[in-house]
């Protein structure tokens, strides 16, 4: 009987430290200012998104934000111009007021763009051949709700796609089955205006790779082997491409389960 209870009495301890590393973390309202580096003017309009727990916003006039966060979160700043940053949360931001965040310029030179008119003679069987043609082919397949792009209208190109969905051994299964909890952020992303208006005007995939904590290869393996053309990688914004990687999520969710 007195073994039992000391074995009872020496696992109540260990309950209690489990429940507490389970406990969610507190999050309280974070008030923080973004400044230039350079001149200490206030930065209007930063996207700041706390990577941790999916939430964004962005600075007002004054160059304040205020998020929701808990100690060791980490935020994720971007703004035009300027070099991204990543800040962990300490309690001295809580409790320090009119704490600053500094952000580098960047030394950046516009490239020349070339824009090529295209050359119409009013002939409408002439016009329609000098056209570009757009090669990214989609085709579609019952049951699962979603089109799937392909680079070739031709029969192998199909096969293609019906590879890649039924095929067990899929390089998705691999992709996704090692990031289960960043997948799982898909969602959380898609829920925040903040996030999404961010997302819907980049193109460089760099909020992507830290919010899902892949590299910017991954995104492009995950997107080819869900058939996605090579023109819909290059041009997409990165709103797109999370919707592109969230429906490939979600078919790879209805396999595993298969």
């Amino acid at each position: 009987m007195k073994r039992i209870l000391l074995t009872l009495f020496s696992i109540i301890p260990l309950l209690g430290l489990a429940q507490n590393e389970d406990e969610s973390p507190v999050l309280e309202e974070l008030t923080l200012t973004v400044v230039n580096a350079q001149t200490d003017f206030p930065l209007e309009s930063v996207h700041v998104i706390n990577l941790t727990q999916v939430k964004g916003t962005i600075t007002d006039q004054k160059g304040e934000f205020t998020i929701e966060a808990a100690v060791n979160d980490t935020l994720y700043l971007s703004y035009l111009g300027f070099k991204a940053q990543k800040v962990r949360v300490t309690n001295d931001m809580f409790k320090i007021k009119d704490t600053k965040i500094a952000l580098t310029e960047l030394a950046y030179a516009l490239e020349e763009v070339i824009v090529t008119p295209y050359q119409l003679t009013g002939y409408l069987e002439i016009d329609v051949k000098n056209l570009p043609v757009n090669n990214a082919y989609q085709y579609s397949i019952s049951g699962l709700n979603a089109s799937y792009e392909a680079g070739s209208k031709s029969p192998s190109a199909v096969t293609k796609v019906l590879g890649a969905i039924l095929n067990p051994a899929d390089l998705l299964r691999n992709l996704f089955g090692k990031k289960p909890r960043q997948m799982r952020k898909l969602r959380q992303m898609k829920e925040d205006d903040e996030i999404k208006n961010l997302l819907a005007s980049k193109f460089d995939r760099e909020v992507l790779t830290e919010l899902l904590q892949l590299e910017k290869v991954d995104i492009e393996d995950i997107l080819n082997n869900c058939n996605y053309s090579k023109s819909f990688i290059n041009t997409a914004n990165d709103l797109q491409i999370l919707d592109a990687i969230s429906s490939c999520y979600e078919e790879y969710k209805v396999l595993n389960r298969n």
